[in-house]
């Protein structure tokens, strides 16, 4: 396809499509196009070593300034794309100029889901990293909003910071839509081990100065409060450009939207899945990743339908969960290991069949268990769960 290649967003996703083409042999033009000022950086260390202070925030850019130019990428930061022009294949800045495109990939994210109440911070960027840290270091009561993987890294940086935290959840687990209830209650009782509380089937209903109400009228201390409830994928261009959307941007099986010379990657990409057994909008540093690797292949003329094994983690205390398939569909989870030891992993089976696993401070069973995902190899639940078993012996006799 084409010489020029508009890329809109310039997150993991963007970034790698850029990276990618020209480690394909693209010899044509690269614009990548990022509504943040400065350099393009990771977002996973946000939440957990820049938090912490273990990382410094300038240390986070994927690659320094001299990289763009010497890979010939155009980088465009702190400019906003307003609209898209299909028919003349151009892109419409916010500053009045337009871009021609012969492709277009869209990786423009997602945001932050709010509450529509004062007083709470968020943490998506690297400007929110940069307040929330100052925040912390100044706050004693920190009440965080979201039981998922975000609100507990906050909530256990928080903790190790010598933090009063509580977390609140309006559903009645931990980290629901990801994980098994075994799961969660491990997570639960894990936090309030080192002091974490929480506050289950609880909704909040206002936040004023030092003092968050919930549902049932009690209230909780707070001089930092932060939410983590979920993003809303940025899919406004293509609503305005006439492309259907439905939970993001749909694209067919090899990241293609409806337009033909337009691709849609990463947080925002609502896709045909294997692994979910249907369409998925996945948020993940990997989908990204493997989303834009595959675009930039087929750019170059190496088609192929995206199929790569979804994968996550999440650091909590001296917890290393590594995350591997979609568990969502599971109707039976088995464990290898012990929970007692801390290191054990949950293999989750529909009929039979390996959905997932979720493997906690155990990464060899992480990664035999997405090689055994992405070959489809046989594995029964009493393999699984029976340490005698060698899994990755299973990867050699299929082979």
């Amino acid at each position: 396809m084409g010489s020029r290649v508009v890329i809109v967003g310039a997150g993991q996703a963007g970034f790698q499509v850029a990276v990618s083409l020209r480690a394909d042999g693209f010899d044509g033009l690269i614009a990548l196009i990022g509504d943040e000022r400065g350099l393009p950086y990771q977002r996973p260390p946000l939440s957990k070593t820049v938090l912490a202070g273990k990382q410094h925030i300038d240390s986070v850019a994927f690659r320094p300034e001299r990289f763009y130019q010497d890979q010939r990428i155009e980088l465009m930061p702190g400019e906003k794309v307003a609209g898209i022009d299909r028919a003349s294949r151009q892109v419409f800045l916010a500053a009045g100029s337009r871009l021609p495109y012969d492709t277009l990939v869209l990786a423009t994210g997602a945001r932050v889901r709010t509450l529509p109440m004062d007083g709470i911070l968020y943490l998506r960027d690297r400007e929110h990293a940069v307040e929330l840290k100052q925040r912390l270091d100044a706050a004693a009561n920190v009440v965080v909003i979201g039981g998922g993987f975000i609100g507990l890294e906050v909530a256990a940086v928080a903790r190790e910071s010598g933090k009063t935290v509580c977390v609140t959840e309006v559903q009645s687990r931990l980290m629901a839509r990801a994980v098994a209830p075994v799961l969660s209650d491990f997570y639960r009782e894990a936090h309030r081990g080192v002091g974490v509380r929480f506050a289950l089937d609880a909704a909040v209903t206002n936040v004023s100065d030092g003092e968050v109400t919930l549902g049932d009228g009690s209230t909780l201390p707070a001089d930092l409060v932060v939410a983590g409830i979920g993003v809303v994928p940025n899919t406004e261009l293509t609503v305005e450009a006439g492309l259907p959307t439905g939970d993001g941007i749909l694209v067919d099986d090899h990241l293609r939207t409806a337009d033909e010379h337009i691709f849609a990657i990463g947080d925002c990409a609502d896709h045909p899945n294997v692994f979910a057994g249907g369409r998925a909008r996945i948020e993940s540093v990997q989908n990204a990743v493997d989303q834009a690797k595959c675009v930039a292949a087929q750019i170059v003329g190496k088609s192929a339908p995206y199929s790569a094994v979804p994968w996550f983690w999440t650091d909590q205390f001296d917890l290393k969960l590594q995350m591997c398939g979609l568990s969502s569909r599971a109707d039976r989870v088995v464990t290898r290991g012990t929970m007692e030891s801390r290191k054990f992993s949950l293999f989750y089976f529909r009929d039979r069949r390996l959905l997932a696993v979720d493997s906690m401070n155990r990464p060899a069973d992480h990664m035999v268990g997405r090689k055994l995902l992405a070959a489809g190899t046989s594995l029964t639940p009493e393999q699984a769960e029976d340490e005698s078993v060698d899994l990755k012996s299973l990867l050699t006799s299929a082979n």
